[in-house]
């Protein structure tokens, strides 16, 4: 029996335990959204240029999908983590729902799993009796940081829409709550709040369509900046590039050129450089001190062509 015993427990050892590469230093696997989409390109370039600058401390993998929507391959990148006994995940998920139980599996396996970016839905963690950090920012309050500034620049009753995220996102439902903070707030007419699904393509579709059926129309609150750059092209087609405004949230590149343009008011800053090397910082924390998960909020800045100059 004693034997018998000995031998599950060394199983279990081999199964979940010491999982280190050859090399001991733990390894990282970051699981992204679409690295198409250029916040998430930043995230994994900051997350590699921090990783170069410690190698000695641990392994990285970045891996994300193409699809921003294509939850599916997403769960399947997690799965081949945990088939590659990584130490950590560090996931930016593409659904606050439906990327829990995969990460549950992988915490039974013995992962450590930190969420960024686009936080877990709180009710399903709790129906999956499963604790997972989130390292990320205050989504409404950045939203409600934009909102505020547009607000200055319009008059009370204006008429704004607003071009929401993907709707099974934690992170653009926030984006949206923020919005509507600040328009509520300063007296705005939400004329219309309909999603984009996070695409440059789709928010132009549904801006276009807006701005035809709102002739009145005096801004656009848009989730993210590539959303916000499929806006401004909707308005630049009707011609009305001074009558609306636009803002985004993310401050990618090619926003940051139209806000010195002055073809958008303003975006957000969530530090996407950032973001990935925050939670590979608190996971490699978790493994090496062994921490009891917490959350830790990040920064969000509001930026407009004052602040960038």
């Amino acid at each position: 029996m004693a034997k018998k015993i000995g031998l599950i427990i060394l199983m279990a050892f081999l199964l979940v335990g010491c999982r280190r590469s050859d090399s001991g230093k733990p390894r990282v696997a970051l699981v992204m959204k679409s690295l198409a989409n250029e916040f998430f390109k930043t995230m994994e370039d900051g997350a590699k240029a921090h990783h170069a600058d410690h190698t000695d401390e641990y392994e990285l993998i970045a891996v994300g999908i193409k699809d921003e929507l294509d939850v599916d391959q997403q769960i399947k990148l997690v799965e081949s983590m945990i088939a590659q006994r990584v130490d950590a995940i560090v996931i930016a998920p593409a659904d606050s729902k439906a990327l829990v139980p995969v990460c549950k599996k992988a915490m039974e396996a013995g992962v450590t799993v930190v969420n960024i970016d686009n936080k877990f839905d709180v009710e399903t963690l709790e129906s999956r009796n499963v604790r997972i950090p989130f390292v990320g920012p205050d989504n409404r309050k950045g939203a409600r940081l934009a909102g505020e500034h547009l607000g200055t620049k319009l008059a009370k009753g204006d008429k704004v829409a607003i071009i929401e995220g993907a709707p099974n996102a934690f992170n653009g439902i926030q984006r949206k709550l923020g919005f509507e903070d600040a328009m509520n707030a300063a007296g705005m007419q939400i004329v219309r709040s309909q999603t984009g699904y996070w695409e440059t393509e789709r928010a132009n579709k549904v801006a276009s369509a807006i701005v035809v059926s709102e002739p009145e129309l005096k801004a656009f609150l848009c989730a993210n900046d590539s959303m916000a750059l499929g806006a401004l092209t909707a308005v630049k087609d009707a011609g009305k590039t001074d009558d609306i405004l636009i803002v985004g949230f993310d401050n990618i590149a090619a926003v940051q050129r139209a806000l010195k343009e002055g073809s958008i008011l303003c975006t957000v800053d969530q530090h996407a450089d950032k973001l990935a090397v925050f939670g590979i910082g608190y996971a490699l924390e978790m493994l090496n001190k062994g921490l009891t998960p917490e959350d830790r909020e990040t920064a969000v800045d509001l930026i407009t062509a004052e602040t960038i100059q």
